[in-house]
Order: C-alpha cells, then structure tokens, then sequence
C-alpha cells in the first residue's frame, strides 16, 4: 500500500532553517541541491515507511532513518500517511519538541 507523504509544520520549518544554513555556508544552489535529495529520502518512505529503528519511546509510532550521515529523518507511519516529524541536522536534539500535533 502506498501512502500519502505529509510533513509537520515543525518538519517544514527545519528544512527552512537547514537550507538558510547551508546556503548561507555553501550557496543557494548547494542548499536547493541537499533539500531536493532530503525531501526524495522523504517521499521514497511512501513505498516503504516500515523501516528505520522505531522510538516509541519519544513518541509513540515514531521511527528515524539516517540521511547521508548528517540528518535524522523523524516519521510516523499511519493508517493512510506517512507523517514527516522533524528533520535533524548534524546531530540537532529533536526529541524534547516532539509531541501529538
């Protein structure tokens, strides 16, 4: 079953923040580029969301998967979607701002 991808409000806002980052440091286009393959890494868990090591312990259903070992991808699998939570760059601490939106 394929499922619909969504992003949280505080998902949106992280990858913001990660492309003024980075295009501050490397340049607009650098930034576009990591985002495009970001939100890619994202969409893809449409197919296969069960995946990841699950954190049931910060909230319940969440699971991460790693991105080109600087980004934690943070997402719940539902009924019909696959909820994008946080997107953490180099280590960011996600999990205190995470709750039932």
């Amino acid at each position: 079953m394929t499922r619909r991808v969504v992003f949280r409000p505080s998902a949106e806002a992280d990858l913001t923040a990660l492309y003024r980052y980075i295009a501050q440091a490397s340049g607009s286009g650098r930034a576009l580029g990591y985002l495009s393959r970001i939100e890619t890494a994202c969409m893809d868990l449409a197919q296969l969301p069960e995946r990841g090591a699950r954190r049931d312990d910060i909230l319940p259903g969440l699971r991460t998967i790693g991105f080109e070992r600087r980004v934690t991808i943070a997402f719940r699998v539902l009924d019909k979607t696959v909820e994008i939570v946080a997107i953490a760059y180099a280590g960011r601490e996600f999990e205190s701002g995470l709750g039932e939106d």
